[in-house]
């Protein structure tokens, strides 16, 4: 019996350093990157390379907001990222309809709204941008914006995670004279914060890297995004490495501390199966 606790321990203990070591090597070119966009471009080409900087610089960081626009293109982010947290609260709120209200043709048009998860976005993008055109709505942030304020996904998580909230807790409030409205804010809401946790950090990353859809709409460098200006930034900053660096660095830092911040509720979306 010890010797097979032995055996299954020394098997823990091989499969903890092969992955250590396995992470260690996917999480090097993500090390390298950050403390590069800390180093001068000369350091980055020197031959034998340095992983720590001899020479810590900010000076990468500023030049992203004086030789490039980054000021703007981080505005317009924020705007898209700000107005997709909106597009959030009207998915739950379609997704509350779904789960909780009968009415006629219900089942069909959910199912029409599952459809158009099986349509690739490539093929809209041209119809969109027509309509839009139609409206005189290209180059404008309401056309950015505009296309993807809802989506089929984010009804469909929360009509199922909806779907599992008893119908008692609302029939006890509106016995109580709370309106739908209340309901939805003061009950629902605060029930689905593992879902909303989940959906809300996919509605940032998908914000914050927004890149083809600003790009095709957008003729103006004003309405670009920070996506849009990390690919201007290698086209015109080809030998820049330091400023790529810190371009790519400044993209992917907020998602990282975004995602270690809700991570826990990241979990419970994922292992909940009822209320507790």
């Amino acid at each position: 019996m010890n010797q097979y606790a032995n055996k299954s321990r020394g098997a823990k203990w091989l499969v903890g350093i092969i992955l250590a070591v396995g992470g260690f090597f996917m999480i090097l070119p993500f090390i390298w990157m950050v403390l590069s966009s800390v180093k001068t471009d000369a350091e980055i080409l020197q031959i034998p390379p340095t992983i720590w900087p001899e020479t810590f610089t900010w000076d990468n960081f500023k030049n992203l907001f004086i030789e490039m626009n980054f000021g703007v293109y981080l505005r317009n982010t924020l705007v898209i990222v700000l107005f997709s947290f909106i597009g959030l609260f009207l998915n739950a709120m379609a997704g509350y309809g779904f789960a909780k209200f009968r009415f006629r043709g219900k089942n069909q048009l959910f199912y029409l709204v599952l459809a158009t998860m099986m349509i690739p976005g490539q093929v809209t993008m041209i119809p969109v941008y027509l309509i839009l055109n139609m409206f005189h709505l290209t180059n404008t942030m309401t056309g950015i914006i505009l296309p993807g304020l809802v989506g089929a996904f984010g009804i469909f998580l929360f009509r199922q995670f909806m779907s599992t909230i008893p119908d008692e807790l609302m029939e006890a409030a509106r016995l109580d004279g709370a309106s739908e409205f209340f309901i939805f804010w003061k009950i629902i809401l605060p029930i689905s914060r593992p879902v909303l946790a989940v959906q809300g950090i996919l509605t940032f990353i998908a914000g914050w890297n927004s890149f083809l859809w600003p790009l095709i709409i957008a003729n103006d460098e004003k309405y670009y995004t920070l996506s849009v200006g990390l690919s201007l930034l290698k086209g015109q900053y080809a030998s820049n490495y330091a400023l790529q660096m810190a371009g790519s660095t400044f993209m992917v830092i907020p998602i990282i501390l975004i995602f270690m911040m809700f991570q826990k509720y990241i979990l419970k979306g994922f292992n909940v199966s009822g209320l507790k």
